[in-house]
């Protein structure tokens, strides 16, 4: 039970800005019109995460631990970049984050093309072309989806419009991943002509990126996003990382997260390995990209029903519990068909997301809490910081999977061995279910139970001081 700390300018302003705010509730019209900007940032987000290592792999023919070294110094860029956008929003502490979506859009289109452009010089001069690539991208993107999800915050301190928002993204963004899975190819080689060639993929990715930028203008033009209040805030970036580092909410989310991204990126960045080469059915992985996305739009309602009944963290605990479970049995029965392989990515992808929704819609309720226990308010870099994380999470799990391969002898194009096979098998299977266990470990820690937020803004109000 948190209790008020009366006699406290610090507090009276916390207090002060809550009053403001809280029972202040958007209409849906003006939460889906945030929640589409999410289809936007997917179209670049799915088609980097599914298929641009195998791009550079089986297209380009850039072997498998260069390529994945390629991924993690890309991830570790992100992060630094994501950081530091958050820093320098909570410096803006009057900026309309929407204008960044209008200036940022086409630079970021612009560079998600340069990640798949063919290389323009052979050896190692190519290799660091693609990896310069890859970092325009990381920048444009952290410059402007930071400012975008701190939007989140700022447009509602409703945990139920928080939640409607989580769950509007995620379907947004499932969309985006079934438009990706399925017209990645078929685009490509509608425009070219030629099926899986390089160009195909450019192509494919000019497409994306149009849509994505005619999206983020019309969110960016239509939503206005208010500036933050004026509102005590840490002045510093040393007292803002001490204000994190005190936030148990935030600090015990952000490692679950971490643990949870990494088993999902070493699963999603299989598929296509596994269908290609141990179940010789490499439509099959485009397929099976698509089914995810698909059961992930129906999964998100029903989490979000869920979490009403039981609280966010529960929801975490259960969607956990469910992954695993299905990870114990792809690891016991061997699945060696498609049809199976379907069912078990399907199974899977619906307590990922589940983990998904409920990180999305706590992330901004550690705002409050945090603020609540340090009396410092910091924004920008909990969405900072957390990028960060999770940046961090996608290159340990691409190294992961690229050192299980590599170390085995794995080689594109070709058949592999039966030991590189078995070691895929097995990096599918040991590598999610033990950084799962990490996650639940990290939740059971964390202090937002359900209706825990809410108490926060009713005792704020109650403490409010009298005129």
């Amino acid at each position: 039970m948190f209790k008020p700390r009366s006699g406290s300018k610090r507090s009276d302003r916390f207090v002060s800005k809550l009053l403001q705010e809280a029972g202040t509730r958007r209409t849906g019209t003006q939460l889906l019109l945030f929640a589409s900007g999410d289809f936007a940032f997917n179209l670049y987000w799915q088609s980097a995460m599914l298929f641009l290592l195998y791009y550079y792999t089986d297209v380009l023919g850039v072997p498998i631990t260069t390529a994945a070294a390629i991924f993690t110094i890309g991830a570790l860029w992100d992060a630094l970049m994501n950081f530091a956008a958050g820093l320098a929003l909570d410096r803006r502490e009057r900026t309309d984050n929407s204008a960044v979506l209008r200036r940022g859009a086409l630079p970021l289109a612009l560079a998600f093309g340069c990640t798949y452009l063919p290389p323009l010089a052979p050896g190692m001069w190519g290799i660091a072309g693609l990896l310069i690539g890859h970092l325009l991208f990381r920048t444009a993107y952290a410059a402007v989806n930071v400012p975008y999800l701190a939007i989140s915050a700022r447009i509602s301190n409703d945990s139920r419009d928080r939640a409607f928002i989580a769950a509007a993204r995620m379907l947004f963004g499932t969309a985006a991943a079934l438009t990706v899975a399925l017209g990645t190819v078929p685009i490509g080689s509608w425009l070219t002509g030629t099926k899986g060639s390089a160009g195909a993929f450019l192509a494919t990715a000019a497409v994306f990126a149009g849509a994505a930028t005619l999206i983020l203008l019309i969110v960016g033009y239509r939503l206005h996003a208010p500036a933050r209040a004026s509102v005590p805030h840490a002045g510093s970036t040393r007292l803002a990382l001490a204000s994190i580092a005190r936030n148990r909410a935030f600090v015990s989310l952000a490692a679950a997260m971490m643990a949870m991204v990494v088993a999902a990126t070493v699963l999603n960045k299989s598929v296509l390995y596994f269908f290609k080469y141990a179940l010789g059915d490499p439509r099959g992985g485009d397929l099976a990209l698509a089914s995810m996305a698909l059961i992930s739009a129906i999964a998100v309602p029903c989490w979000m029903l869920l979490a009403r009944r039981v609280g966010l963290r529960a929801v975490w605990l259960a969607a956990a519990a469910g992954a695993a479970s299905s990870l114990v049995l792809f690891a016991a029965l061997q699945l060696n068909d498609s049809a199976s392989m379907y069912l078990f990515l399907g199974a899977t992808q619906a307590m990922i997301i589940g983990l998904n929704f409920a990180f999305w819609a706590m992330l901004p309720n550690t705002i409050e809490y945090g603020e609540r226990t340090t009396g410092v308010h910091v924004e920008g870099i909990v969405f900072g910081m957390a990028a960060l994380l999770q940046r961090l999470g996608i290159g340990l799990g691409t190294a992961l999977l690229g050192w299980s391969l590599g170390a085995t002898g794995y080689v594109a194009n070709v058949e592999q061995v039966g030991a590189t096979l078995e070691a895929l098998r097995w990096t599918i299977a040991l590598t999610p279910l033990v950084f799962l266990a990490l996650s639940c470990a990290a939740m059971l820690a964390n202090p937002l139970a359900r209706g825990v937020h809410r108490r926060i803004v009713e005792e704020a109000r109650a403490a409010r001081p009298s005129a």
